[in-house]
């Protein structure tokens, strides 16, 4: 797992909290501000009601201690425990009615977060025994990317391409937009060295058949396998045979996914960990 501030700076954490309060308390709280006095302070406590990894707890931490730095906050877990029902993350002392206001945004990250993290841990478990790598996609969250991306590394998954500046990734519009595959690559290495740029080029195959031109063309870091079924993708690592990494993609699901590592490819990628998932159910509970 990396370290939750690696991935995110504070002006980029400010930013996104600044829009989502102002997106959820708008002209103000009016639930909090007709009952609950200015100057009351309460302790609440972080529920677990669901199995899984908890993920988000130094975000929170960030959250109220920036917004109200007089808070106080323990925590009792740390991000990428495995949690049960019924188990307290953290307890936070505040004012009331600023615990009220940032309840509903600490709990819907960390319960996003909690979620892609449980769900990357149940696919990397099934690859725990191979030599292949869990990797996420580009299908995240606008906006939220950088914290589903750091989610991923807390389930034990690690980060493809973070967007469209740091990999050329030749996918099949833009290898029939280029005129194919040999037009398509040459081109890539052209806008690199023209550019000065330190990128890896990968290239999506569609069939064994663009496998074996991509390898004679090279000029390449990794060949992608598409919607490959598991004996295509046996058949393409064996062509490949090291001189390139090997990814397959496409219909990755957590009951075929151990069939395609066992294939010996380097890297499988799927959006199931990052779009398809359940958020963790959590809960803040302010104590009597």
């Amino acid at each position: 797992m990396k370290s939750f501030f690696s991935y995110v700076s504070i002006d980029y954490l400010k930013d996104l909290i600044d829009r989502s309060l102002t997106e959820d308390t708008g002209s103000g709280d009016y639930s909090s501000l007709s009952c609950i006095d200015e100057n009351s302070t309460s302790k609440a406590f972080l529920k677990i009601k669901d199995q899984g990894i908890i993920a988000g707890i130094d975000l929170a931490e960030w959250i109220f201690s920036m917004y109200e730095p007089s808070s106080c906050f323990n925590k009792f877990l740390k991000d990428g425990d495995a949690v049960d029902n019924g188990q307290i993350a953290f307890e936070v002392y505040c004012n009331t009615q600023k615990l009220l206001q940032l309840e509903r945004i600490v709990l819907n990250l960390m319960q996003r977060l909690s979620g892609i993290a449980t769900q990357t841990y149940k696919f990397t478990e099934l690859l725990k025994d191979t030599d292949t790598k869990l990797l996420d996609t580009r299908k995240t969250t606008p906006t939220l990317r950088l914290l589903e991306k750091w989610a991923v590394t807390v389930g034990g998954g690690h980060n493809h391409r973070f967007g469209l500046y740091d990999m050329i990734m030749l996918k099949d519009n833009h290898i029939d937009a280029a005129g194919g595959l040999k037009n398509a690559i040459e081109k890539a290495n052209k806008f690199i060295r023209q550019n000065k740029l330190s990128v890896k080029i990968e290239v999506e195959t569609r069939n064994l058949q663009e496998v074996e031109q991509v390898l004679e063309i090279g000029k390449i870091n990794r060949i992608m396998f598409d919607n490959f079924s598991v004996e295509e993708v046996k058949k393409g690592v064996t062509l490949v045979n090291k001189k390139h990494e090997t990814e397959v993609s496409g219909g990755i699901t957590i009951d075929n996914i151990l069939p395609y590592a066992q294939t010996g490819v380097d890297y499988i990628s799927t959006s199931q960990i990052t779009h398809s998932v359940k958020s963790l159910d959590l809960s803040l509970k302010i104590m009597d």
